[in-house]
């Protein structure tokens, strides 16, 4: 199932890499939809190539039945990030990842970061599949539009924590 989702938000591109990477901010995204952040890292400096990974127990209460039935009341999601070094323009595209466990459910998408005027655009396209036989498309089309809002949550989020945290965030 295709994913696609873009919105503008009002910072550079390297400003908009810092709070993506944040733990705080990630564990805030975590916290608002219900879930908690259970582990963060980052491997590498933000001014060069450097990965990502943060595991977040999340609520399965938005899902379809027949889904909760076989995740149960919560899930685990570990999405993985790998940020390619700045360009030139200072543009970044960011390969992610999220895998979800005990379930046969696989998102992979590009992100792509671009300066846009006195802000940044940020693009993102992917697909969200599952391998189980006969309810994998089902699986992956219910799942299309909650990752679809987790996304335009992110970008809401992001707004309201640049606004509120005008300076670096913690590199914790």
């Amino acid at each position: 199932m295709p994913l696609s989702a873009s919105t503008n938000l009002p910072a550079s591109v390297q400003r908009i890499t810092e709070v993506f990477t944040d733990e705080a901010f990630i564990r805030h995204i975590s916290e608002s939809v219900g879930g908690t952040l259970e582990s963060f890292e980052r491997t590498g400096e933000l001014d060069a190539e450097f990965s990502t990974k943060a595991i977040r127990a999340l609520p399965t209460d938005r899902l379809p039945d027949f889904a909760k039935s076989f995740i149960g009341a919560s899930l685990s999601v570990t999405q993985l990030e790998t940020w390619a070094a700045p360009a030139a323009d200072g543009s970044r595209e960011v390969q992610v990842t999220l895998t979800v466990a005990g379930a046969p459910l696989e998102v992979t998408a590009v992100q792509r970061l671009t300066n846009d005027g006195d802000g940044s655009r940020v693009e993102l396209e992917g697909n969200v599949s599952s391998s189980m036989p006969f309810l994998g498309p089902k699986i992956a089309e219910a799942a299309e539009p909650i990752i679809g809002q987790a996304l335009n949550l992110q970008a809401s989020e992001a707004r309201s924590w640049l606004a509120s945290h005008p300076s670096s965030p913690s590199t914790s």
